[in-house]
């Protein structure tokens, strides 16, 4: 059984942060220790919510616990999402060590959540230490596409750019990059396209763009759970990245026909496992 430690906000009403990672990485096989940042009642895209950070110390503290009963070298994987405080980036890092000193072969998968252009946007010290900081101590990193802009300080615009922008953040660290949300000016205006580049192969894939009033929040972090999981699972990047958009696609796709604005998660639980439509990746660089 594969564990990952999974740091993300908790929403008690819907599903964003670890509210949608962890039941898919438990809907897969993989165990999973949930670490919230926050405790939120809903995600911000409501406009309204309360609930407050967790203290950056307890973090720390909650995983030195962990250490103390002896199953820190279970954990397989370190997982990271939205962060509500700089010292919570601060803290992960210590986290990462903390395992990685005690199981090496453990990876850190950072979902650099900075927000897009148009909806969230985190605050600067947060987005300071993702840039400057976090490639350095990730193994793999997974930016949307404005994200991966300030990971690399320039506009991107297609894919052959988006690979070698990830390539320009992976000799900072990371050895392999999965872009969630890819904007390509040559792709059709009803595409959804990812992007998954490590040092030697890039692949690239499509499903539909399904029209919503206000997209889903959530859907990015429901995509590193998804190809964490199938990862730990063994599959390779291609596989493990057909899995990912396949299931996701499911996840959304089931929201859209049921009229919801919060991913149907639960209803769409079955997509997760075995998704019913596939999309083959075409391989787009050689490295």
């Amino acid at each position: 059984m594969k564990n990952v430690l999974s740091i993300q906000s908790h929403v008690v009403f819907g599903h964003a942060g670890n509210s949608a990672a962890v039941f898919p990485m438990r809907r897969l096989g993989v165990n999973v220790w949930p670490l919230n940042t926050v405790q939120f009642s809903n995600h911000t895209q409501y406009g309204h919510w309360t609930g407050s950070a967790v203290d950056a110390t307890q973090l720390q503290d909650i995983v030195e616990g962990i250490g103390a009963i002896g199953v820190l070298p279970r954990c397989d994987a370190v997982l990271s999402g939205y962060l509500g405080t700089p010292a919570h980036a601060e803290a992960i890092v210590e986290i990462v060590r903390a395992v990685k000193a005690v199981n090496p072969r453990a990876w850190y998968f950072c979902d650099p959540v900075m927000g897009t252009t148009t909806g969230y946007r985190a605050e600067p010290g947060i987005q300071t230490w993702l840039v400057e900081h976090m490639p350095e101590v990730a193994d793999a990193m997974a930016p949307n596409h404005s994200e991966l802009q300030r990971l690399a300080g320039r506009v991107i615009e297609t894919v052959d750019e988006a690979v070698a922008a990830c390539r320009e953040v992976m000799r900072r660290g990371p050895r392999l990059m999965l872009v969630k949300h890819l904007l390509d000016r040559n792709s059709q205006a009803d595409r959804f396209n990812m992007l998954v580049v490590t040092q030697h192969e890039a692949w690239v894939a499509q499903r539909p763009l399904y029209p919503f009033a206000r997209q889903p929040v959530g859907v990015g972090d429901l995509t590193s759970a998804v190809f964490v999981a199938r990862t730990l699972l063994g599959d390779s990047v291609r596989s493990a990245f057909e899995h990912t958009l396949a299931a996701v696609n499911g996840v959304v796709k089931a929201t859209w026909d049921a009229g919801r604005y919060e991913l149907e998660l639960i209803a769409a639980q079955d997509e997760i496992a075995r998704p019913s439509d596939w999309f083959d990746a075409w391989r787009v660089d050689q490295g």
